[in-house]
Parts: C-alpha cells; structure tokens; sequence
C-alpha cells in the first residue's frame, strides 16, 4: 500500500517532465508500467483510492512460513496490467535471483506478468516466482532504489522514488540489513560520474510496515498528499528536460 506514495509524486511530476524511460522494482513495477503506458496521473491515484487495491494483500489460510498472503489477487493484477497497459516507452523491472541473491533487469517485451509479480514477492509475504527455472523475489530486497538499471537503459538524466521509509518489525530490520550487508558486493554501482539523479524521499515515516498491509482510504489519502508534497520541494531544484 506505500506505493500510494509513488502515485503522489506522479500527480506532482506528470505534465511537467516527459519520461523516456521507466525503471521499477517492487511495488514501483507496477506503478511504473502504468506510467510507461501512458496513463495520467488521475488513473493512477484513482486506482490506489479504489478500495479493490487493498485485495491484492489478502491473508492464506493456512499461512505458510514463506507466504503469509495469498498470491493469486497479485497475479490477477498483473496480468490484468499487462492485458489492459499496452507500453509506450521503454520500461524495466527489476528482480532478485535467488539464491544468490543476484539483481536482474528484465526490458520491454522480455517483460511479461510473472516478472510484475516476482518483483512483488517480498520474502516471506509472497512465494519467490519461478521463472526460465530460476527463482526470483522482491527487486527492492537489495536496493530500494535501483539506479543502475535506468543507466543500463541508457538514461542520464534520473528521478528516482524511494517509497519504502517505513518502520518494520525488529525481526525483518535484521533481516533486511543482513541481506543488504551480505549481498553488498552484488549490487551494481553506477558509472564514474554516474546519472544527473533527484532522488525524492518521503519526509517522514509512512508508520508501520504492516500498515502498508491494509488498505484504509485515510492512510491511502496521506500517502498520496507525502508524494506530492515532497515531489513538489524536490521539483523546487529541478530544470526543464526529459528523465
């Protein structure tokens, strides 16, 4: 549900830069596949108000240790995206190859619904996704904000979105940072010189991680007004030109 927050800094930048290139990891895969289809800011706030978003995070019964929500609502969705979004500029999405825990930027028609959903599969939320016979998980799981993949796409010019500044579980911090810190090697580095890069952050924590786990219209408001609030101070330095 934090991804409310990506739609907020849509609303702020759509009409005021023109994309040329989309990159995604995470929930921002599927944000991003609706902006590289062409779609304006409206629809996509529109569809994070629309209470059916808050299906795509629906508890199993029995949980599992590996999958606490059912996968299926998410594979609806992003078969739903692919159908319905036809892309209008270059778009990637990046996953997490278990495991080795190796990123992998997947581009334009490469990309099909069980790349939308593996990127999705954070550990121990969804199930990792089999895919060419590989695993892959949440492309966030390494770096929340992975640049190199938009300069692999020949970008040089990047707004980047970080929407995951949010509180988790003592238990999942540890793990996320283990992973981070164990894997450090495994993240690409830009080059020498690197990206033209904004890099719009929310000011303050979205709360708990596990708020991001249920759709409430007042929380899904907030989050949209932070994106757009912060894109807007982050526009303040901004000049003209495309990203």
């Amino acid at each position: 549900m934090f991804g409310a927050y990506q739609a907020g800094v849509w609303k702020a930048l759509s009409g005021k830069i023109a994309p040329d290139i989309v990159v995604g990891a995470s929930v921002g895969a599927l944000n991003g596949w609706i902006i590289a289809a062409g779609a304006g800011a409206e629809d996509l706030e529109r569809l994070w108000l629309d209470p059916r978003s808050g299906d795509l995070m629906v508890y199993r019964t029995p949980r599992l240790p590996w999958s606490f929500f059912d996968p299926r609502p998410l594979e609806m969705h992003a078969k739903l995206l692919v159908n319905n979004y036809k892309l209008r500029m270059e778009y990637g999405v990046v996953l997490v190859q278990l495991p080795v825990l190796r990123p992998k930027l997947v581009r334009n028609a490469e990309v099909n619904w069980r790349h939308l959903v593996a990127t999705c599969a954070v550990p121990a939320g969804y199930p990792p996704v089999r895919i060419g016979g590989a695993l892959y998980c949440d492309g966030g799981l390494l770096e929340a904000t992975p640049v190199w993949a938009a300069v692999e796409m020949g970008a040089t010019r990047v707004i980047a979105v970080n929407a995951s500044r949010f509180i988790p579980p003592p238990v999942v911090g540890m793990m996320i940072k283990g992973v981070r810190r164990l894997r450090r090697n495994a993240i690409r580095q830009s080059p020498a010189g690197g990206p033209e890069l904004v890099m719009i952050t929310p000011k303050d924590n979205f709360g708990r991680m596990l708020d991001g786990a249920v759709w409430r219209r007042d929380k899904i408001r907030l989050w949209i007004d932070m994106g757009e609030e912060d894109t807007r101070r982050a526009l303040s330095g901004l000049k003209g030109g495309s990203c």
